[in-house]
């Protein structure tokens, strides 16, 4: 994981992807490239550019209806969630991130310390 941005719902997701971009190029160098969907705006594609990181909208078929999943859209999954302080939501996806990543090269699906 890379950077965490929590905002409230009623936040434009153009802001956003702005903060998020910002705090990405500001805490590694390493992001070239960033895939967004389709309904970010052209205001976060020159952003990308100002800070370095290439932005990519995935675009969907015109032609396909209904719900239709795109490839590389879903690679990163919007929650709600109901804590009352943005920084508490935010420490929580990093806590809950530490606990998943160490089992990761291991396959372990739960924790050690269950039994069941």
């Amino acid at each position: 994981m890379i950077a965490v941005v929590v905002a409230a719902a009623t936040a434009h997701e153009n802001a956003v992807g702005i903060t998020l971009l910002e705090k990405v190029a500001d805490d590694t160098g390493a992001v070239k490239k960033a895939l967004v969907d389709q309904s970010f705006t052209n205001a976060v594609v020159a952003h990308g550019e100002k800070v370095g990181i290439e932005v990519e909208a995935e675009e969907r078929d015109p032609a396909q209806t209904g719900f239709v999943p795109q490839a590389k859209r879903w690679i990163v999954e919007l929650v709600r969630d109901y804590e009352y302080q943005l920084r508490t939501a935010e420490s929580r996806v990093y806590w809950a991130m530490t606990a998943m990543i160490p089992r990761r090269p291991t396959g372990v699906a739960a924790p050690t310390w269950r039994t069941a």
